[in-house]
């Protein structure tokens, strides 16, 4: 019982840092977030309590809009959060695989199956929604990475859908999606797949190879500390 006590007591200080660490962090991007938070709970535990002393229940709505003042603070806060991270995320490499890494459930995600010199980098997401590439880099060279990527794909998988989607900035060029409303711009597509489709799917992709598994090794002994890529067999979530 003491070990269960002691393991929700640490899960606890966990999340209360957790929730530190985020409100730092969104501060940093958003300094108003203090004030915005203190006014919604504010406002919405006085319009409450208001409602509350002209029914004649002060005590009960008392309480109940602390409730909801704490739900309308941790809905704001969560919000404010979400787009302090995403503008801090935008521009940087990496970024787009991030969020289809933490899309949800039922997407196998493989980052970089398609890169050039200039590091413009393609990556893939398996769904019912079919398979989804999305690029980060210039709007104009990774043009080509679709295309040649798509055209690999379509010997494999030609009767599955592709979308395709460039990662730009909020102010990017049209065509664009800012990085913020890819997740659901991507859960928005129309799910045509069924389970047993997607993992057919994946599996024939596997069998095609990315840029990390088809990645040719060196000749000779392996250096001291070098570990090999991972690659191939994407994540799924």
């Amino acid at each position: 019982m003491a070990r269960k006590e002691t393991a929700a007591d640490a899960a606890n200080t966990g999340r209360l840092k957790q929730i530190a660490q985020t409100y730092k962090m969104t501060r940093r991007v958003d300094t108003k977030i203090g004030l915005v938070l203190a006014a919604v709970g504010i406002v919405t535990f006085g319009v409450l309590l208001a409602i509350g002393f002209l029914l004649g229940h002060p005590i009960y709505l008392g309480i109940l809009g602390l409730l909801l003042a704490f739900l309308a603070m941790a809905i704001i806060f969560g919000r404010r959060a979400e787009k302090a991270a995403f503008g801090q995320m935008e521009g940087q490499p990496g970024a787009a695989a991030a969020v289809l890494d933490n899309i949800g459930r039922g997407w196998t995600t493989t980052p970089a199956v398609s890169m050039n010199r200039s590091q413009d980098v393609v990556h893939r997401a398996v769904g019912k929604a079919g398979i989804v590439l999305v690029a980060e880099g210039n709007p104009n060279r990774v043009k080509s990475l679709l295309a040649a990527e798509k055209k690999k794909m379509a010997r494999i998988v030609s009767d599955v859908p592709v979308h395709d989607f460039v990662v730009g900035t909020s102010q990017g060029p049209e065509g664009t999606v800012p990085l913020k409303k890819l997740r659901t711009t991507m859960l928005k597509l129309p799910r045509v797949l069924t389970g047993p489709q997607v993992t057919a799917t994946n599996d024939r992709l596997k069998a095609m190879g990315d840029l990390m598994s088809n990645m040719p090794l060196p000749k000779g002994p392996m250096p001291k500390g070098m570990k090999m890529p991972k690659g191939g067999g994407g994540r799924t979530r």
